[in-house]
């Protein structure tokens, strides 16, 4: 005998698919969350790992920074001490020089010239005075022209005064240059010695014997 199923089959089938799908549709949403959450924790975590690097390259820099002002530091004292050894070296090289020069103003200077203002400037030097005359002035720069320790002198001016004295009525400025003697060492002790090759200077004769000496 054949048996008549009665029941809506067609609404249960529709059931069980309906069933099924909230089955799929619900394991599809955790694999969602489940991939979206670990997208997340790897993210953070490659964010956290940046960051942790960012801050050691802030350190870093900030040391490096800080080694670069102790350099810049170093740098400004070294520039100091080089420049004091520069005037050391240049004290050093010259420190005979103003004896030089003082004595060499000394003999150069004629009668009927007496200086009033004297002012250096590195190697150029000022001289300020009063004369009897044109030819005091120029006797005294071809003294100064002939001295091995001063040269080029540059007459800035020479006129009367207003107040002239009768003995030295002139006034008059010139600027001298400093300098070496060409072919001379200078010792330890200030002293010169003439290098191999140059005459050596003309020797100073004897006074004259005074009158009925004997020879």
């Amino acid at each position: 005998m054949a048996k008549i199923n009665l029941l809506p089959w067609r609404a249960e089938r529709r059931a069980v698919r309906k069933r099924e799908f909230l089955v799929m549709l619900a394991l599809a949403g955790a694999a969602g969350v489940a991939a979206f959450l670990g997208a997340m924790f790897w993210m953070n975590a490659r964010i956290d790992n940046q960051v942790d690097r960012n801050n050691y390259m802030q350190a870093q820099i900030k040391e490096v920074e800080k080694k670069l002002e102790e350099i810049k530091e170093l740098d400004k004292t070294r520039g100091k001490l080089l420049q004091r050894k520069q005037v050391i070296e240049q004290l050093q090289a010259n420190r005979s020089q103003m004896v030089h020069m003082f004595d060499e103003l000394v003999h150069t200077i004629p009668e009927g010239v007496r200086l009033t203002s004297l002012k250096q400037v590195g190697d150029i030097l000022t001289l300020e005075g009063v004369a009897q005359s044109n030819a005091s002035v120029a006797t005294y720069m071809r003294n100064v022209e002939a001295s091995p320790w001063l040269g080029h002198p540059d007459l800035k001016k020479t006129e009367i005064k207003r107040t002239a004295e009768k003995r030295m009525p002139y006034d008059f400025a010139m600027d001298v240059k400093l300098r070496k003697p060409a072919g001379s060492d200078e010792n330890p002790d200030g002293t010169t010695t003439a290098a191999p090759g140059t005459p050596a200077s003309p020797a100073v004769p004897p006074p004259p014997a005074a009158p009925g000496a004997k020879p």
